[in-house]
């Protein structure tokens, strides 16, 4: 081991580094920086305690680069980068929480409906300082995802700092499978249906044309489209659902890079199967990323009116790149702008109508729906958001007929 010359070191982290930034022009600059880095990791092969494997430094120095660009960028060692195959999967061990790391801190985006960490009552925006009394500061996304799965029926505790909150929250939460049910639709009245949308997946689309048609067929006129802690999904996917409400050959969304290459628009086509029915979507903070960029889209062509709290603000797009040895690097290359030409990224999408529910209240919410007994003395409490969108959707009476008496 203590045979591995600098001139070795510099030689991997040359073909590494170099390698992965030869297109930006800066080859020289960087010919002198990989320098430093050599003379780095000579000092620490050369004067360290304890001999190292030349790969657990490579794999350090990746790892920091990825780290130092923005919070969803990541490099991954093999087992990790396997463990990110588990997403497509559609079933998994796990708590039912999307998570993101934002302002260096980790997150919840949004708790998925029906699983565990939504009948506990974990709210979006909620920061996990410890899983099972181990800090979470410093770690990867993908490292907290792999901590917080696990095998059904077995126990993980998490810590939580909630804005608003008195002291920290203690969940011990059991996993289960998560099996995630896209789609859910009802008539709340006569002429109004409602659609909650729990993430855009592959069947996405197609339930969503399923629900409305299945809405039609009851006589529904207008919509209520439920995308509050709805965390995202598939681009695709949010593009086909787009194209349900939008026609007329217009924009829907544009994705631009640095490298050219990854510059691309979607266009809705000319016919919108559902284009006529006037519509209120849903939001709040739990809203992100494929949630963001349909109630974006059809603010920007008042195609409907967007009510409840700011969305969460990702709008970035990450490209997981296979590696030679096995590992992965997840890494953002582009970001979405909406017809408008604004970025959503790190801003979100402000509700036309502004309507903030307590966050007790959320949590009161989210038990109803469960339908989990609230405790002693508790009163159930209103959906706000959607009462006032069921107002919006109401006919406008005739003031003269109102002052008649009709």
């Amino acid at each position: 081991m203590r045979n591995l010359s600098k001139r070795y070191i510099f030689m991997v982290l040359f073909i590494v580094v170099f390698g992965m930034v030869s297109f930006t022009g800066t080859t020289t600059k960087m010919y002198d920086e990989l320098k430093l880095f050599s003379e780095g990791l000579e000092r620490i092969q050369s004067n360290y305690v304890e001999e190292v494997d030349p790969k657990k430094l490579i794999y350090g120095a990746l790892s920091g680069m990825a780290r130092s660009l923005d919070p969803y960028s990541q490099f991954m060692e093999p087992d990790m980068y396997n463990e990110t195959k588990v997403e497509t999967e559609g079933e998994f061990g796990g708590l039912g929480l999307r998570i993101e790391i934002k302002d260096e801190i980790l997150t919840v985006v949004a708790p998925i409906e029906g699983t565990p960490a939504y009948k506990q009552g974990v709210l979006p925006g909620d920061r996990i300082t410890k899983i099972d009394g181990k800090e979470t500061k410093g770690l990867s996304l993908l490292e907290s995802v792999k901590r917080l799965r696990g095998a059904k029926g077995t126990k993980v505790s998490i810590t939580i700092y909630r804005e608003g909150a008195k002291d920290l929250l203690e969940f011990t939460i059991v996993r289960d499978m998560i099996k995630i049910e896209s789609v859910k639709y009802k008539m709340l009245n006569e002429k109004l249906g409602y659609i909650k949308i729990n993430e855009f997946t592959e069947k996405t689309a197609l339930d969503l044309d399923k629900a409305l048609t299945a809405l039609e067929k009851q006589n529904a006129e207008k919509l209520i489209l439920d995308l509050r802690n709805n965390p995202g999904g598939l681009l695709n996917t949010c593009i086909e659902v787009c194209k349900q409400f939008i026609g007329d050959n217009k924009l829907l969304l544009s994705i631009r890079g640095r490298d050219t290459k990854m510059n691309q628009q979607f266009i809705a086509d000319k016919d919108a199967k559902h284009k006529k029915w006037p519509m209120v979507i849903l939001v709040n903070k739990g809203s992100a990323s494929a949630s963001e960029i349909l109630s974006g889209v059809v603010q920007d062509y008042k195609r409907g009116r967007i009510l409840g709290a700011k969305t969460f603000g990702k709008g970035s797009v990450q490209t997981v790149m296979p590696m030679s040895d096995g590992s992965g690097l997840r890494l953002t290359t582009a970001k979405y702008y909406l017809p408008s030409g604004r970025s959503i990224h790190e801003i979100g999408v402000t509700p036309d109508i502004i309507v903030e529910i307590p966050r007790e209240d959320e949590v009161k919410l989210m038990m109803q729906h469960e339908g989990i007994p609230l405790k002693a003395g508790e009163k159930p409490v209103k959906d706000l958001i959607l009462e006032k969108a069921i107002e919006l959707l109401q006919p406008v009476k005739d003031p003269n007929t109102a002052k008649k008496g009709k």
